[in-house]
Order: C-alpha cells, then structure tokens, then sequence
C-alpha cells in the first residue's frame, strides 16, 4: 500500500498551477518500467489530465495516478 501525502484537491490545485509549463515526470507502467519524460500540461479537467510529450504525443492521466505514486513530478515550482 502506497502512502498518500496529499489529497486530491491539492493534486488538482498543484496540477493546475503548472499548466502551460514543463514539467519533468516519471511514469510506472508496471513490471518495473519507469518512464521519465518532459512534457507539457495540455489540459486540466475535473478527473483526467492530458500532457503533450516533446514528440507531440497526447497522454491522459488521473489524478488518482499521482495521488497513488504512479505518476510524480520530479520538479516543482
């Protein structure tokens, strides 16, 4: 069990915050696959997230995800 230290109101406020900005992340994708990026945070909605990686990919995520530790963002403001 992951610990939670923020709750999902502050996720979305800090993600929010960063919009428009790059930022730095790391993505599990499970099985021991870690992915560290830069990206963009594209568009901020009520449950999901979207970045656009520097190779113009689109990425949706959760909030839950970063609330759980599968996505952090290694730099913040």
């Amino acid at each position: 069990m992951r610990k939670i230290i923020l709750g999902l109101d502050e996720i979305k406020k800090k993600i929010n915050e960063l919009k428009g900005r790059d930022v730095q992340m790391s993505i599990n994708r499970g099985r021991k696959k870690i992915e560290s990026l830069t990206a963009t945070i594209k568009d901020v909605y009520p449950s999901v997230f979207t970045i656009k990686t520097n190779d113009e990919k689109l990425q949706t995520f959760s909030y839950f995800d970063v609330m759980c530790g599968n996505v952090v963002f290694d730099d913040h403001p």
